[in-house]
């Protein structure tokens, strides 16, 4: 049997998917591999704000003490904005490519990945899809709560965890093939808050100004070197992403100032670390620091793994792909804890811009490279 990504690209945009996403989109994507003999598992997590997430989870077992191979992905799309020259939601071919919110990140990858698997027999070992709904928000409920629910079924001996995974992020920048992600910095973003005591500006001894205390904290904040990088990563980096006081009056000392930064880490640091670092200057300053860790940094280093992904993609491209843990964080950063994981996708220009769009043939192609993956995975011996 085989299948169009093009077309299943097509049916996949047409479901709108803003995340968080639940629903439709799901429907469709389970009525493409359950023909294929997917045992399909959904699942609703969380309430408002940052829920319902729908996630799937669906495996086709092989024979017995085969190897198992997973992809992984979201079908939740950020907003599509004002300014499109077609409807965001229904797919569009105009000449080589093909119009729509997803089409890159990543409903694209999403149809690659089961064209690919309509092409590989059952008996090649065991395949999975790993599905979120929600990668472009919060993830409070989406990919790290799936893994619970994956570990759930494989406890009760109705599934397997995988050997491998790879998630279809877009990771090509020129042209397809030309940068898988190995590894990825963390991330943290901290809350800083200063409290004073309002009063008159014309009786400042009366009050307390909280907001020079805060451009002092943001200062030696700013002023960190956090490292110069590693062997794998670029330097960390601490950015200032907000600053407010929220003063409507000219002539009132505020009460209260506050910040907010973001930190990109690399495998020199710990989420925790930075944010004890942090929470000390402000300390310092009279303030008090209040954090979320979205993921610690990971790197899956060059092995067996990405050299079966790059011959994949010489084969098919003529590329070798650079190893790469630029660019933001994924949800790699849980997948991790399964197993050993590689990103590897279709080209990054258009994604969350308007008129998001995909060159057709990549997508083919890009099919063609995950069936290759996908098998030279399951034949490799077990660690």
């Amino acid at each position: 049997m085989s299948a169009d990504p093009v077309a299943l690209t097509e049916r996949l945009i047409d479901c709108p998917s803003v995340t968080p996403a639940t629903g439709s989109v799901f429907d469709v994507l389970q009525a493409m591999v359950v023909p294929m003999g997917f045992a399909v598992h959904r699942y609703i997590e969380g309430e408002a704000p940052d829920g319902p997430v729908e996630n799937l989870f669906a495996i086709r077992q092989g024979p017995a003490g085969s190897r198992h191979f997973a992809f992984a992905g979201h079908l939740d799309v950020v907003p599509p904005g004002q300014g499109w020259s077609s409807a965001p939601f229904t797919a569009e071919r105009r000449g080589e490519l093909l119009y729509g919110r997803g089409a890159v990140d990543m409903k694209g990858a999403i149809a690659a990945f089961v064209a690919a698997l309509a092409d590989i027999p059952q008996d090649a070992g065991t395949i999975s899809l790993i599905i979120t709904g929600d990668e472009e928000g919060p993830a409070r409920y989406g990919t790290a709560a799936l893994i619970e629910r994956m570990r759930a079924l494989a406890d009760a001996g109705e599934g397997s965890l995988p050997d491998l995974c790879l998630v279809g992020e877009p990771t090509s920048v020129n042209r397809l093939g030309d940068m898988m992600k190995i590894g990825r910095r963390g991330s943290v973003n901290i809350w800083l808050t200063v409290d004073g005591a309002q009063g008159h500006v014309a009786y400042p001894h009366l009050a307390d100004n909280p907001i020079p205390r805060l451009i002092a904290m943001l200062g030696e904040l700013d002023a960190l070197v956090l490292d110069e990088g590693s062997d794998w990563f670029q330097p960390s980096n601490l950015e200032i992403t907000d600053i407010e006081v929220g003063n409507p009056a000219t002539n009132v000392i505020p009460a209260q100032a506050r910040a907010r930064l973001s930190i990109r880490f690399n495998d020199l640091h710990t989420g925790q670390g930075l944010v004890d670092r942090v929470s000390a200057i402000a300390s310092r300053h009279g303030g008090t620091a209040r954090a979320v860790i979205s993921g610690e940094s990971f790197i899956t280093l060059p092995g067996d793994f990405s050299t079966l992904i790059a011959q994949a993609v010489q084969t098919e491209t003529g590329v070798t792909p650079e190893l790469s843990t630029t660019g933001g964080t994924s949800d790699a950063r849980f997948l991790r804890a399964l197993c050993p994981v590689v990103e590897f996708g279709l080209c990054n220009a258009t994604m969350h811009k308007k008129d998001e769009a995909v060159a057709m043939e990549d997508l083919r192609v890009l099919a063609r490279i995950y069936r290759r993956i996908a098998l030279a995975a399951l034949q490799q011996p077990s660690a």
